[in-house]
C-alpha cells in the first residue's frame, strides 16, 4: 500500500455515513508533496452530503494549494469505486494531469489518469469564445 493510499484508508475511518454505510476516504498529493485527506460526510438532507474527494480538495485549496498530482480513493468494497461525476469535474479543475489510485481494504488497487476517467472534460478553456 502506497503512503497516499494509506492516508486515504486512514481518512476513511472518519467517514460519517449513517444512511448509506458507504465509507470513503480520499487523499490528494499537492505539487509540493503536501498531502490532504478527506472522508465522505452524509446529511439527512442528501443533497448536502459531501464526497471524500471534494473534502480533500477543499482542504488543500483552503491551505493555499491549487494543483495536485496524485489522488487516492479507498472504500471497503470488492469492486473498486471511482469518483462520482461531480468529483471528477472538480478534480479536473485542480488535478487534470493526476494519477488516480482506486483501492480497497483488501489491497486491491488500480491506477488511472484523470484524463482516462474524464475524457473531453469541460474546463476554463470551454468558456472562451472561438468567434
Amino acid at each position: 500500500m502506497t503512503p497516499l493510499v494509506a492516508a486515504a484508508a486512514k481518512a476513511r475511518e472518519n467517514a460519517f455515513a449513517p444512511f448509506s454505510r458507504f465509507l470513503v476516504g480520499a487523499a490528494l498529493e499537492a505539487e509540493d508533496g503536501a498531502i490532504f485527506t478527506g472522508c465522505n460526510v452524509e446529511s439527512a438532507s442528501y443533497g448536502l452530503t459531501m464526497c471524500a474527494e471534494r473534502v480533500a480538495i477543499f482542504k488543500g485549496v483552503s491551505e493555499g494549494r491549487r494543483r495536485f498530482q496524485r489522488v487516492a480513493i479507498v472504500t471497503d468494497f470488492e469492486t473498486l469505486t471511482p469518483p462520482c461525476g461531480a468529483c471528477r469535474q472538480l478534480l479536473w479543475e485542480f488535478a487534470s494531469d493526476a494519477e488516480v489510485s482506486l483501492a480497497n481494504l483488501t489491497g486491491l488497487e488500480k491506477r488511472y489518469t484523470l484524463r482516462e476517467l474524464l475524457p473531453d472534460a469541460f474546463d476554463s478553456m470551454s468558456l472562451t469564445s472561438n468567434v
